[in-house]
């Protein structure tokens, strides 16, 4: 697998309405994943909430989204984010090194719930970045 860069949207309780929604305009499989299917959540309204969603078209276009906890900060008009994902760990550590610096350690790049390695971070410039390592 080759390492992808995709945006990633983040939500307020509308991630499944929104990919069902781009499914449509794009077309392809979608994927859905919710908080309570990775016992990531304790608040009984956030259970149903994507954690995760993909949408892979046949054009080759990759979209992912989820809902944001209510135990986090969102900002419309922010709330879109860079991910990068795959499965060459030395290539992916060394990109998140780098855009580590100066930049703000949302979450490091640990073990996940779903068993990848997986961090965000905000860079200098402000800008959101997603780091996910398979395997």
């Amino acid at each position: 697998m080759t390492t992808r860069l995709n945006p990633y949207l983040s939500f307020r309780g509308e991630a499944r309405e929104a990919l069902e929604f781009y499914h449509g305009v794009f077309g392809g499989e979608l994927t859905l994943g919710t908080f309570a299917e990775f016992g990531s959540t304790d608040n009984p309204a956030e259970q149903d909430q994507i954690m995760h969603g993909q949408l892979e078209s046949p054009s080759g276009l990759t979209l992912m989204a989820a809902d944001t906890p209510s135990s986090m900060n969102l900002t419309v008009g922010d709330n879109i984010s860079v991910s990068l994902s795959g499965e060459d760990d030395a290539e992916l550590r060394g990109y998140w090194d780098k855009l580590a610096v100066d930049a703000k350690d949302t979450m490091g790049l640990n073990k996940a719930p779903w068993g990848d390695t997986f961090g965000m971070l905000t860079d200098k410039f402000g800008i959101n970045w997603l780091v996910n390592i398979s395997g």
